[in-house]
């Protein structure tokens, strides 16, 4: 499958029809529909930039909802965040993970979800089917058209420097004025000079915006706006500027929407002012980033394996202030923020590792994912606030932990091989993994991973299998996103046990919660482009 960029007016009128079926099935719900619309643009040769930002068009209108929460009869109940936009970014990653004739794949799972994905309001309140209403009592009546919950906008041009021009934008979102923050956004990125900074605020903007707690707490703000902050950056640059509107509408709306949570943000602001700086906090205003914040943010000397252990240990069993403290020693001690980053990565794997209850994935692989977002944030970015970030995400890391551990799970379980296990060739221990990963059984596949790694097996073809593993489970792609963005940072991180990576994507891949027939969009690909081995 071409990667190539091309725009809507250099579509062949033959794709273009097809695109126009692909439209109609997706809003009529139609998953195999528009699946079978989806096969016949692949077999064209059409390039993914251009499908990627079809399906954005398609959705973009229909995935935002009027607010993340209810008060229904004076409980409180979360609305979900859109996945279509996320399965899209994951997918321009996968695809090339996967061998050529399965390069498809990962865009098929994300055809198959987006039909499900509309109008999350709607499901959650039992008047549309989708994703979001499988547990939902039977719809009465007709269920409801796909509902455009917040209008397109045109571009709003404002006065000032682009810092001025982004700390308005960031009043805006912060008090909650959505369409009024989309349409100064959408005037910044009508300058190019200008993107860069405006991208790294869009990302900035999501990353504060983490809950308090998680404990007890199904109302979540478990870092979404930071994912789809990151996707719409990633998808932009993919899709190329100039064809991204919809990419904008899809992902850079929503970062106003509420509830927005800052406390956690404001906890780490207060811990440069206590711990770095050391100096007393008071009521007056604070603003920016200080010199000393810019000087550690510099740092590059990695932790020392016993310094990581110990660190971790305090933030996966302590408590506060003793996490901030452990922190604020390290960078005060000359350690790199972006190299204490990898070991937090780490520790988020091993909650997933220790994650056994396949509903109790939601706050473990959040978690995981906001470590991940903030390292791709600090490699692509010089936000000067980002030291700031490492305090929120050490905080996140710790009531992870201590969520798993409060609801009774939070324990790693170790399978026995069978005799003469390790005497198996690579070939044949990877066999065992992908077999036992697809069957769903966690603590074996993990068992079969050790053994492949303590014999030296090659990560390469390794990280290939897991990558179509977690392609050819589906039915919500937020989860095989999962799967990318652990082999992504085995890629990246330079931590002092960075193989756990890989045995949390094994772990997570096959314990979460599953849907239905898991198998069946990739089956249904698989039959329809020949290609054999995805049922």
């Amino acid at each position: 499958m071409s990667t190539a960029a091309a725009t809507k007016s250099a579509i062949p009128t033959e794709a273009r029809h097809l695109y126009d079926r692909l439209e109609d099935r997706i809003l009529d719900r139609d998953q195999v529909g528009a699946s079978e619309a989806y096969y016949k643009i692949a077999k064209l040769g059409r390039p993914l930039p251009e499908i990627v930002n079809e399906g954005v068009r398609i959705h973009a209108p229909l995935t935002h909802v009027p607010y993340h929460e209810r008060i229904d009869q004076g409980f409180v109940n979360f609305v979900n965040n859109d996945h279509c936009l996320l399965s899209a970014r994951a997918t321009t990653h996968l695809a090339k993970l996967l061998p050529k004739e399965l390069a498809g794949l990962p865009m098929a799972q994300t055809i198959w979800y987006i039909p499900t994905g509309l109008d999350i309001w709607n499901q959650k309140i039992n008047k549309a089917p989708g994703h979001y209403a499988r547990s939902g009592k039977p719809i009465e009546g007709k269920p409801v058209t796909p509902v455009v919950h917040w209008p397109d906008q045109t571009a709003e041009h404002i006065q000032g420097s682009i810092d001025e021009k982004l700390d308005h934008w960031l009043d805006l979102v912060h008090r909650g004025h959505v369409l009024d923050a989309y349409r100064v956004f959408l005037g910044i990125m009508e300058e190019p000079r200008n993107r860069k900074a405006a991208l790294a605020q869009l990302c900035f903007a999501g990353l504060i915006d983490l809950q308090d707690r998680v404990y007890l707490n199904r109302s979540y703000t478990t870092g979404h706006k930071s994912f789809r902050a990151r996707a719409t950056v990633e998808l932009g640059n993919f899709v190329g500027w100039d064809n991204a509107h919809h990419v904008l509408y899809a992902g850079a709306l929503d970062i106003g929407v509420g509830p927005r949570w800052y406390s956690t943000y404001e906890m780490a602001c207060n811990c440069i002012t206590h711990y770095i700086e050391k100096a007393k906090i008071s009521a007056i205003p604070y603003g920016g980033a200080t010199t000393k914040e810019a000087e550690i943010l510099r740092q590059t000397t990695p932790l020392t394996k016993e310094e990581a252990e110990a660190f971790l240990d305090v933030v996966l069993h302590g408590q506060e202030p003793g996490i901030q403290e452990a922190l604020s020693a390290l960078l005060l001690a000359g350690k790199g923020p972006r190299q204490i980053l990898d070991v937090l990565q780490i520790g988020g794997a091993q909650i997933l590792i220790e994650t056994q209850d396949t509903l109790n994935f939601s706050i473990p692989q959040h978690c995981y994912e906001y470590l991940n977002t903030l390292g791709w944030f600090y490699d692509n970015f010089e936000h000067p606030q980002r030291l700031k970030l490492l305090y929120v995400a050490t905080s996140y890391l710790n009531r992870n932990a201590w969520h798993n551990n409060q609801s009774g799970d939070g324990r790693e379980v170790r399978a026995e091989l069978p005799a003469g296990a390790t005497s198996k060739s690579a070939g044949q221990m990877l066999e065992h993994i992908i077999a036992a990963t697809v069957a769903l059984e966690g603590a074996q596949a993990i068992a079969w991973t050790r053994a492949y790694l303590a014999a030296g097996g090659d990560p390469a073809p390794l990280t290939q299998q897991l990558a179509l593993c977690a392609c050819r489970i589906g039915n919500d792609p937020h989860n095989q996103e999962l799967g990318q963005l652990l082999i992504e940072d085995f890629g990246t991180n330079r931590g002092y046990d960075r193989n756990r990576l890989l045995l949390a994507c094994v772990q997570h891949t096959a314990v979460h919660r599953k849907y239905g027939d898991f198998l069946e969009a990739s089956r249904r690909y698989g039959q329809a482009m020949g290609v054999a081995g995805l049922g």
